[in-house]
């Protein structure tokens, strides 16, 4: 967000229009009491001030505002604005911190380039300094798989890192698709376990009456459909970590054989009394406030404490805004190797329109939005629009009451366009266009049979 700073309304109205034509979201302050308090209410990226306001016309009064900026936010940049007259002050400014001037009257493509040159100097410094952490931390731990810069999610990191050589239970919480497995991974990565097994279960995928047979095992003849042993989450994950995810998902009755299990460390496998020691490393994760189920009677308080010994809260992908572009970056990475694609591409207008979406179901959502987006995409240079409409909503705007763009596409078609991408890219030659796509020659003959897509039998 810029903040702009002058006290002709006309002025502040100019560059507003200016900037959000151009993707920016802005404030407007008339006087340095009411930027001042805006900077102490907002986050700003960037701050366009006037250097002359009506109290005096010398401009120290915007020397001041600046100093005071410079104070309450060091490393937010900001340019001024000023007349020839006063060039002196400009100069004066730039000793004091300003990351640059323009003159009156200005041209709006120079302002333009101006604003973007100086949040791009920022981001770089703020960049370079988030490496310096994240480097540190990767240095440490073993959590370079994890795309992110931003500061709270360094500080989850460090967590993770500081407590994975415990055998603690970790609680994560967080919204669907924040990333709750990744760091369950991160936890057992970085363990004196990590040579063992990591064991992934879906609670919210067993029922109640499979629970002990998924869980524990069971011997064969054990009910009437046990015709072969079984060994069950428990026993493959032991000496290792097991992680539970969607724990609030499990009803009261399997939560009173989980709890037994945690609290003693054993088991008995179904059709087999003989008790078997247990040792594990436990990683629960929720997308539900599992305090709230306690209090409604819907998770039992004793489970709830034996598993929430450490608690990981992840933000979601709206508190990390800061990460969007790095994820797209890295999705899109991967895709140029998926699909042979190495001049794709994000373009900057693109990366700014996605930071402004809305997407609840944060970067599960993101990824499967930039994936359907390269599958259809004719260009290599992905734009803001080849999003749009692939994106079932696009990002909320003030005063813009249009419909955006749905992707209709079913999955069928999007396989159909990329064999045809394909088979264009590769003129037609069925070992390579397999290759590319991960299949066998007779499977893709037989999506090309079934996509009705013309090739050369012979080949």
């Amino acid at each position: 967000m810029i903040l702009i700073i002058d006290d002709d309304v006309a002025i502040r109205a100019s560059l507003s229009l200016l900037l959000k034509q151009n993707g920016y979201k802005t404030k407007e302050a008339s006087s340095p009491a009411q930027a001042l308090e805006l900077a102490r209410e907002h986050q700003f990226q960037l701050v366009i001030m006037d250097m002359n306001y009506s109290i005096e016309t010398t401009g120290h009064d915007g020397l001041q505002l600046l100093g005071q900026f410079k104070q309450l936010m060091p490393q937010v940049p900001v340019i001024l604005i000023t007349g020839w007259g006063s060039i002196n002050l400009a100069v004066e400014g730039m000793r004091l911190g300003a990351a640059d001037f323009i003159t009156k009257p200005w041209s709006n493509e120079y302002l333009l380039q101006a604003a973007r040159t100086a949040l791009s100097l920022s981001q770089q410094a703020v960049v370079a300094e988030s490496e310096l952490s994240r480097k540190k931390l990767d240095q440490q731990y073993d959590i370079s798989y994890i795309v992110g810069q931003n500061q709270e999610l360094l500080k989850i990191l460090k967590k993770i890192g500081q407590i994975a050589p415990t055998d603690a239970s970790v609680l994560i919480e967080g919204e669907s698709g924040t990333g709750k497995e990744l760091i369950a991974e991160a936890v057992h990565r970085n363990s004196g376990r990590k040579s063992q097994p990591f064991v992934k279960v879906n609670l919210g995928g067993i029922s109640s009456s499979l629970f002990e047979s998924e869980m524990f095992g069971h011997k064969r003849g054990a009910f009437t459909d046990a015709k072969a042993d079984r060994m069950g989450r428990f026993e493959m994950a032991n000496k290792g970590t097991i992680f539970l995810d969607e724990i609030g998902e499990l009803d009261l009755n399997s939560q009173v054989k989980l709890l037994r299990v945690l609290q003693d460390r054993t088991y008995e496998v179904l059709g087999d009394s003989r008790p078997r020691k247990l040792d594990i490393r436990v990683v629960c994760a929720t997308n539900k406030d599992l305090a709230q189920l306690v209090e409604e009677g819907r998770f039992r308080e004793d489970l709830y404490y034996r598993i929430n010994l450490i608690k990981v809260k992840l933000p979601a992908l709206r508190e990390r805004e800061d990460d969007i572009p790095l994820l797209v970056k890295h999705f899109v990475n991967n895709l140029k190797k998926n699909y042979n694609r190495p001049e794709l591409q994000v373009s900057p207008r693109a990366l700014q329109w996605l930071k402004e979406l809305p997407l609840p179901g944060n970067i599960r959502e993101l990824k499967n939005l930039v994936e359907r987006t390269v599958l259809v995409a004719e260009t290599d240079v992905l734009e803001a629009e080849d999003f749009q409409a692939q994106a079932q909503q696009g990002p909320a705007k003030p005063g813009d009451k249009s419909l955006p763009a749905v992707g209709t596409m079913t999955l069928d078609e999007l396989e159909a366009s990329m064999i045809k991408k394909s088979m264009g890219y590769y003129h037609n030659n069925i070992s390579k266009v397999a290759r590319a796509l991960g299949l066998s020659r007779a499977a893709l003959y037989r999506r090309l049979d079934k996509f009705n897509i013309p090739y050369d039998a012979a080949d």
